[in-house]
């Protein structure tokens, strides 16, 4: 790995990658972030990257909370410099993720809503902390649908009836439910947690990279959405998400103090239950 990153933190243990994501105040998905992905993804697509990649977050309380609403055309344009302009969208962007030709694990801690989570179920797995990690897809509490690959993935991974759960209630779920559900692959003692990941991605870096690739490759034929599904989510939620409920609904959520450290965020689940009723 030879790129710096503002956002992105790297260290190289012989195989393994670790990328911590470190964008104060509480790590919004905004043009930054997404700059940074873009160049990383593009890195780690090269044949001499690593093997494995864990993904975490400097910050305790936040992972990504979800995109910064204030700047959606802003990051938009950034993803579209992964795959073109008719690619401009974190869907397109997240797939990417998960076609690259290594091994990527996502360690929570703190809260991962939106295309925060949509960004975690890019990832191929995903390990939590049972103490201190919240998953949630809140955008129909916000007045559009996800779209940043939520709906495939959940649909994929929970099955209909609670993959429904999960994106009409906006709820947040934490670790033990999320892991029941089939969210994540495991819910760990937060002491645990750092030791656990470690000993998987040591263990995986070790193994042949064609063997890993080659698996990899075979389950994502399976299991990953066609593009143009991935493509449809992206339109309709750049369509929604410009719309009179979203932006009187975020302008509520902004007055109550949305993307700020305070409880309106530590507790979005909550917060969008108690927003008026949309028409």
């Amino acid at each position: 790995m030879t790129a710096s990153y503002e956002t992105i933190r790297t260290r190289l243990d012989g195989n393994v990658l670790s990328a911590t994501f470190h964008a104060p105040p509480m790590n919004l998905i905004g043009p930054e972030v997404v700059r940074d992905l873009v160049g990383l993804l593009e890195e780690l697509s090269q044949p001499t990257a690593p093997r494995v990649v864990i993904f975490d977050s400097a910050d305790a309380d936040f992972f990504f909370p979800h995109v910064d609403m204030t700047k959606v055309p802003q990051y938009t344009a950034e993803a579209a410099k992964a795959g073109g302009p008719g690619d401009a969208s974190l869907g397109m962007l997240f797939r990417k993720l998960s076609q690259l030709p290594a091994v990527t694990i996502a360690k929570l801690r703190g809260r991962a809503r939106g295309a925060g989570s949509e960004f975690l179920l890019a990832c191929d797995m995903r390990f939590a902390s049972r103490e201190n990690a919240i998953l949630g897809q809140p955008e129909v509490g916000i007045g559009t649908p996800p779209g940043a690959g939520a709906i495939q993935h959940l649909t994929r991974l929970l099955g209909r009836g609670r993959a429904l759960e999960a994106v009409l209630t906006s709820s947040d779920f934490d670790a033990d439910l999320a892991e029941r559900y089939g969210w994540i692959n495991r819910a760990v003692p937060d002491a645990e947690l750092d030791d656990f990941v470690a000993g998987i991605a040591a263990r995986m870096g070790g193994f042949p990279r064609d063997a890993l690739i080659a698996a990899k490759s075979a389950i994502n034929a399976i299991s990953l959405p066609a593009p143009a599904e991935v493509r449809a989510d992206a339109a309709l939620f750049q369509q929604l998400v410009r719309g009179e409920e979203v932006q009187q609904r975020t302008a509520e959520l902004f007055e109550q103090g949305f993307q700020t450290r305070g409880a309106t965020e530590l507790r979005l689940g909550d917060t969008l239950g108690d927003l008026k009723a949309g028409g």
